[in-house]
This record gives C-alpha cells, structure tokens and sequence, in this order.
C-alpha cells in the first residue's frame, strides 16, 4: 500500500487526511513545526506546515497541516494552511476558509504567550478543543468543523497532486510517440 506521511498526531487532522487519502496508508508523526507554537500570520502558517511536511520520511506522500490567525486590517481571522511534497520533492500549497474572531481573541493572543486552542478552551470551560470542532466549530455553531476545514485543504493538495502526475504521464507518453 502507498504510504501518505502527516506531521501530526492530531486526531482532526489524521480523520481529514484518512478521509480523502483512501488508498493510501495514513501514518501520524510528531514533528515540529519550526514556528511559534501559535502562528500569527499567513506566512508563518505557511512556513509551519511546510516544515511540518518537509521533516516527514520521503517515501511517500508528506503532508503538514496547520491552523494560525492572520490580521486584517483591525480585524483577527483563524487561517489554516496545507502543504503536501511528494516523491521527488514537489511542493504543493493549499489554504482554507478564513473566519473573523472575536475581540477576546485577538486580545488573548496580543501578549503572545496563549494560543488560541487556550483561550477557547478557557472561554468555553473545556479541554482539547483543537482535538474535537476547533474554534470554528464553535463559532460556526458546529455547521463548518475544524474537520471539515483541513480535509478540504487535504482534497485541494491531493487534487493538485493527482492533476500534475496525470499531466506527467501525458507528457511521458508523448515523448514515447515521438
């Protein structure tokens, strides 16, 4: 069976993958993600998952996959990004929906030393909510999970993936004609 490779442990992000990587062997690793352990921004998002995937085994599929905030104007948003390599190091970016959060979070956040999973657990009189609907589970009353956000960002790195294999192979057939 083909192996696909996820920078995490995380029980969201492993169901997400499972989901769309059907024919693959799902394996879980902890790995860092060389950022803060709450990225503030889109580049910093990015640089984490990209890391998180870049220090998987390369035989197979590698995907990293991680939540920050990225500010807006005077507004704070939850961004998720993905980044999947593949066998010969080709790296793929995918970022998911962006909701607005409120003030308490952004305040929460502003000296640095919370993440958000912390503040929303606090605020919510809970545990491991990054485990379970995520904070825009909660404030989408539960109709977008964070499940939901990270398969459809897997979906989008497996889709770029599939099209450039398939369109490798028409190339190579190509060659061959000729």
């Amino acid at each position: 069976m083909l192996k696909c490779y996820l920078g995490s442990l995380n029980k969201v992000k492993l169901a997400a993958t499972r989901e769309v990587m059907k024919d693959y062997e799902v394996i879980g690793l902890s790995v860092g993600s060389g950022v803060g352990n709450q990225p503030l921004s889109d580049e910093e998002t990015i640089k984490g998952a990209y890391n998180r995937a870049r220090m998987l085994p390369g035989d197979g599929l590698r995907i990293g996959l991680e939540a920050g905030v990225q500010t807006h104007g005077d507004k704070l948003f939850l961004v998720n990004w993905g980044v999947l390599i593949d066998e010969e190091g080709e790296a793929y970016y995918a970022g998911g929906t962006r909701i607005p959060l409120p003030e308490f979070i952004k305040d929460g956040l502003a000296g640095g030393e919370k993440e958000l999973s912390e503040i929303m657990n606090a605020y919510l009189r809970t545990s491991d909510i990054n485990q379970k609907e995520g904070a825009v589970g909660h404030f989408t009353a539960s109709m977008v999970t964070r499940k939901d956000i990270f398969t459809h960002i897997v979906k989008l790195l497996y889709g770029q993936y599939t099209k450039r294999r398939s369109e490798n192979e028409r190339l190579d057939y190509s060659r061959q004609r000729l």
